[in-house]
């Protein structure tokens, strides 16, 4: 009887039956009880490499609260869930007050800026265009007119200052010497 019992106790001796030892997952590790990592609903989504994840959603979540979660969400979503959890968790930490929903608005609030300065970024390309288009017309219009000689406009022309119905100067012409600012000018060039 008592060959048979240690019999029993021995360990396998081929290489092929070895013991696989699992480490329990971080919520187990975290929560110091017994995983059996087949039945664990939590061992899947937190694993034993990353104790940080677990403990962020638990500080806010609880544990029981993220089990009864995970629980009623078919498989297929329990991932996403667990990822959005841990995200609003760490919101929740860093901002108390608002979580999520301050990050929402104010990542709200930096696209709001981004679309006004495109749009204006567009209005200022559509105006660019109407002037491209103005341009285009008027050396249209100058290259089809008949042309005078070059003789016929002279610099005096575009330089003169236009006259008063009373034959007074208006003083736009900057380089007149009766207006006293070409006698500025002189003393910057010597």
């Amino acid at each position: 009887m008592e060959s048979a019992t240690s019999d029993t106790f021995t360990a396998p001796t081929s290489s092929s039956t070895q013991a696989v030892v699992m480490s329990p997952c971080a919520a187990c590790k975290i929560l110091r009880r017994r995983c059996a990592a087949d039945k664990c609903v939590l061992a899947p989504y937190f694993p034993p490499t990353d104790p940080a994840k677990f403990t962020i959603a638990h500080r806010v979540f609880g544990a029981s609260n993220i089990i009864k979660f995970l629980q009623e969400l078919p498989e297929d979503q329990r991932a996403d869930a667990v990822t959005s959890m841990v995200y609003e968790a760490s919101a929740r930490v860093r901002d108390p007050v608002y979580g999520c929903a301050g990050a929402i608005c104010q990542l709200q609030k930096q696209v709001n800026e981004l679309q006004a300065q495109l749009a204006k970024s567009q209005a200022e390309v559509v105006n660019m265009k109407l002037q491209q288009t103005n341009l285009v017309a008027l050396f249209l219009e100058i290259s089809q007119s008949p042309q005078e000689s070059p003789q016929q406009i002279s610099v005096d022309d575009f330089i003169q200052s236009p006259s008063h119905s009373d034959g007074h100067h208006i003083g736009l012409n900057f380089l007149d010497d009766n207006t006293g600012l070409c006698s500025g000018w002189d003393t910057l060039w010597t």
